[in-house]
């Protein structure tokens, strides 16, 4: 349950357009729903501001789609992350407002009223072959609620390109630096941006790469203080941890008013 929702059912006790009784079976799912393989966290929007996050990935389709429809009927948001694409066509095919959002792996269903994004995250990666993980951190911002800009294939083997993107750069709040091989454009956005700059190895390179371990290393060795470090190719975490930090430095709390 959304803080937005929670409101509206107290606005509606209050005004005796709803019962005690009808109040308390709408309670009945807070703080968490038993479904039986699976305990559902109702009640983190309200505590964290952002819902609970469906790991597809050793779960089954059937598993995934019944945890999306308990979550969406308890009027929570629903994202889906590292989907493959049997769980993408069958939340889609369920849902019609399911966003699919194929490079990311990632579904969502969100609900209808919503605030205005906030704030401003910057979203780079060094290479093409580093977007799938830049996107799951830019879908991911996106639908915690945040504005989110990009600038992708940076890296810097051809600075220039880079460089273009100073001034986007020095707006952002918190910058998503998303980068494989020898992982060197953490440094050097931390050396431009004067925010937090969150670091993402990828697991993309040649054969001393070793999946992404090199560019852990050189991240968190990074010669840039304002650099931090998420595991390899976990372009949610960093899109989720950007939320926070975006949203506090926007002065965001976890309640916002709807759009009319």
């Amino acid at each position: 349950m959304n803080p937005e929702t929670l409101r509206t059912m107290l606005e509606n006790l209050a005004a005796g357009r709803l019962t005690i009784d009808q109040a308390l079976d709408r309670l009945k799912l807070l703080p968490f729903e038993d479904a039986g393989f699976a305990r559902i966290d109702h009640h983190r929007q309200l505590r964290s501001g952002a819902p609970e996050v469906i790991y597809c990935p050793g779960k089954t389709t059937e598993q995934v789609v019944e945890i999306a429809g308990r979550m969406n009927d308890a009027g929570v948001d629903v994202i889906a992350t590292r989907a493959d694409d049997d769980v993408l066509d069958a939340l889609q095919q369920r849902w019609e407002h399911t966003v699919v959002h194929k490079a990311a792996r990632i579904a969502t269903l969100l609900q209808p009223e919503r605030p205005d994004p906030v704030g401003n995250i910057l979203v780079c990666c060094g290479g093409t072959s580093d977007i799938p993980v830049a996107e799951e951190a830019r879908v991911t911002a996106e639908s915690l609620g945040n504005r989110v800009g990009t600038a992708y294939d940076v890296g810097v083997a051809g600075l220039h390109r880079l460089l273009a993107n100073t001034a986007e750069i020095q707006r952002a709040n918190v910058v998503v630096v998303v980068a494989g091989m020898e992982g060197a454009l953490a440094s050097v956005v931390g050396g431009l941006a004067p925010c937090p700059v969150l670091a993402v190895p990828t697991s993309v390179g040649y054969g001393a790469s070793l999946g992404g371990v090199a560019a852990l290393l050189t991240m968190l060795n990074s010669c840039a203080p304002s650099v931090s470090v998420v595991n390899i190719d976990n372009g949610f975490g960093a899109g989720y941890i950007a939320s926070l930090i975006n949203r506090r430095a926007a002065g965001s709390s976890t309640e916002h008013e709807p759009r009319s």
